[in-house]
């Protein structure tokens, strides 16, 4: 049996934060690895919406590029301020203890990372402008699906859908885990 992959030092300090924190609900360590390596791709600002306590903007900082710029916002207060304690010295990562709106004229992002939990921010109609031609929108969260359209507990996953057949993006399901799969759309 193989020894578990190594984390990047701020991922660890970003698991340790949102342990003191007791907050349980963060990027799964598959999609990190996806997060880091398409950062890793990227130039200009990436933007994560929905910071929680940060692990997925660690998971985005390990990968980035110097001179990149990486802003987050989190609407809820402690969970951005445990975020900001683990960016504190990081001239490249500004988190914003704010609603993810506070950030759309901070863009065009060339990396965008959104929460698929929330509809209503993460469809293509609602980012399409804030990515850069050829940036790159990852949505987490969502449950692997083999039919079309796709399916999500008995209804049609109308974001998944409008995502996958969005004109103005080029866009796959990526499954990162048996249970788990990563929406990645690159805009045109």
């Amino acid at each position: 049996m193989s020894a578990p992959l190594e984390l990047p030092t701020v991922v660890s300090r970003a698991f340790d934060v949102s342990r003191r924190h007791g907050y349980v609900s963060f990027c799964r360590n598959e999609t990190g690895r996806l997060l880091a390596t398409l950062a890793a791709t990227r130039e200009g600002t990436m933007a994560e919406f929905g910071t929680g306590t940060g692990v997925g903007t660690a998971w985005l900082r390990s990968g980035a590029r110097d001179h990149t710029r990486l802003l987050t916002a989190e609407l809820d207060s402690k969970l951005a301020s445990a975020a900001a304690e683990i960016f504190a010295d990081d001239p490249q990562v500004e988190v914003e203890a704010a609603d993810w709106s506070t950030l759309l004229d901070r863009g065009p992002f060339s990396l965008l990372f959104l929460d698929a939990r929330d509809p209503q921010q993460s469809g293509p109609e609602t980012v399409v402008d804030l990515i850069e031609p050829g940036g790159i929108v990852v949505l987490d969260d969502f449950t692997p699906c083999e039919s079309w359209p796709p399916l999500q507990d008995g209804r049609v996953d109308v974001l998944r859908e409008e995502w996958l057949t969005d004109k103005r993006f080029t866009a796959v399901e990526v499954m990162v885990a048996p249970d788990t799969s990563v929406l990645i759309a690159t805009r045109r």
